[in-house]
């Protein structure tokens, strides 16, 4: 089976998923601490041209590929993706399970502004406390959005290919 966390950015909350999904952050809904936010590989370290790249993060406790993608503002990048995998399974006869998991749902207006002054504008100065702060509020329905993400990937499904939204995260 393979993971595949998807937002705007791909650095943040994505980069949060993947770190509980592999279980590098503490199992639990407690707030992080700074240190812990800021050294999540990846969180607030990708640039523009890592849009629409497929970051590997590993592998999790039953072997499971983890990954992430920044998509920018397209919705047609995850569906897009999902039609390809349909067409290489039906072509090439393979069955892996893939879920994409959409963490935009749990992004706060503070991760959204400090992802612009950091990534966007380059002034870290402003956008990492705003990272941090926002990392904060949202790391418990990141944790919970993970959780929920592997519970429907251990869910026997007809489609081998899930598209989760994550509405209910907001």
């Amino acid at each position: 089976m393979i993971y595949i966390y998807n937002d705007y950015g791909g650095t943040h909350t994505t980069a949060l998923a993947a770190a509980y999904h592999l279980k590098q952050l503490p199992q639990s809904e407690r707030k992080l601490s700074s240190e812990e936010i800021l050294n999540v590989k990846y969180f607030n370290r990708l640039t523009k041209d890592d849009f629409g790249k497929l970051i590997f993060h590993g592998k999790d406790e039953d072997g499971n590929a983890v990954y992430t993608i920044g998509r920018k503002r397209n919705k047609l990048v995850v569906p897009s993706l999902k039609e390809m995998i349909l067409l290489l399974q039906d072509k090439f006869h393979f069955s892996e399970k893939i879920v994409f998991s959409n963490t935009s749902p749990t992004v706060p207006i503070a991760m959204s502004f400090g992802g612009f002054f950091s990534r966007g504008l380059k002034i870290d100065s402003i956008g990492v406390p705003l990272l941090v702060k926002g990392a904060k509020q949202c790391c418990d329905n990141v944790y919970r959005l993970v959780e929920n993400t592997k519970k429907v990937g251990k869910t026997p499904f007809k489609e081998n290919v899930i598209i989760l939204e994550n509405e209910m995260f907001k």
